[in-house]
């Protein structure tokens, strides 16, 4: 906490995405129309990775149910209220969610409707990053894995970590603020390539660190699997804070839910985390009695309006 308070204010952000709907005592009136989760490939994925195998996708807005432009899809949601949209899908084999083909229309809802843009690219090629930074999106949600097994038998990609620091490089040189998350527990519930990952993510420009949690869903190859114990949580949380002392980092949406939830949480606060996705029911009024001053925000972590 005494890291945290020689580079930033005594604030801290709690995100609650359109994901789902969430509310708990200390926070309310969530709006899961301001920010919407869109898939370009509605619930298919050529990779279905271990620890998804498309669940999260089918959270998330179906573009090509819908019958519409990316462009007419955004439009009609900015109607309903909608400020900004995190535009995702599906990887084909190469690990790389299908932008190309909607850049367009991407650029027109940043020009035309003043809407804020994120996405989650998969491992972009260079051509995609330089469309992205020249369209001005406020942040590219990436995973950065740091074990060639983890990428293997989990994401099921032909891979290995290097190709994810390029990834790092590329959106650098075209100016594009890159929002790496990383999966505590990711290969099978160990943490293997994680601490790997965090050097990577030190050496290139970004504009938060997103850290999460493996989330063990049902009907996945991981529906069993345990968490890593909450002490190598709260290391790992440490360690970030150490590693990126002048960075915002925040616990992101994905973790295990129940008490070990709240656990998570308390220890994002003790670290010096800078925010937090879906807060556990007290953990507002217990950073607060650590003397942070809570802002509440309907979008992903870092969005600001």
């Amino acid at each position: 906490m005494a890291l945290r308070r020689q580079h930033f204010a005594d604030r801290i952000d709690f995100h609650a995405p359109g994901l789902k709907r969430y509310a708990t005592s200390e926070y309310r009136g969530h709006d899961c129309a301001e920010f919407v989760a869109i898939s370009l490939t509605g619930s298919a994925c050529a990779l279905s990775c271990a620890h998804c195998e498309t669940r999260v996708l089918e959270g998330m807005d179906d573009l090509p149910a819908s019958g519409m432009s990316l462009f007419d899809r955004c439009a009609a949601l900015a109607a309903q209220g909608a400020r900004g949209v995190l535009i995702s899908g599906g990887n084909d084999l190469r690990g790389r969610v299908p932008l190309r083909p909607h850049l367009a229309d991407l650029r027109r809802v940043r020009e035309e409707l003043g809407m804020l843009v994120r996405v989650h690219p998969g491992l972009p090629d260079d051509e995609t990053c330089e469309a992205l930074g020249a369209i001005g999106i406020d942040g590219a949600m990436v995973d950065v894995i740091g074990d060639v097994d983890t990428i293997r038998e989990v994401y099921h990609l032909d891979s290995q970590p290097a190709d994810f620091e390029a990834m790092l490089a590329r959106l650098a040189r075209h100016g594009v603020p890159a929002v790496p998350h990383i999966v505590l527990g990711l290969h099978f519930g160990k943490m293997r390539g994680e601490y790997h990952a965090l050097e990577m993510v030190a050496r290139h420009a970004r504009r938060l660190l997103v850290l999460v949690v493996l989330m063990p869903l049902s009907g996945t190859a991981m529906a069993g699997v345990t968490p890593p114990p909450i002490e190598q949580i709260a290391s790992f949380f440490s360690l970030a804070r150490l590693t990126l002392p002048d960075t915002p980092v925040m616990l992101g949406c994905a973790r295990p839910l129940g008490s070990l939830k709240a656990e998570i949480d308390r220890a994002a606060v003790d670290a010096g985390l800078n925010g937090i996705a879906y807060p556990a029911e007290g953990i507002v009024g217990y950073a607060q009695a650590r003397g942070l001053q809570p802002v509440f925000t309907n979008a992903c972590c870092g969005v600001t309006w």
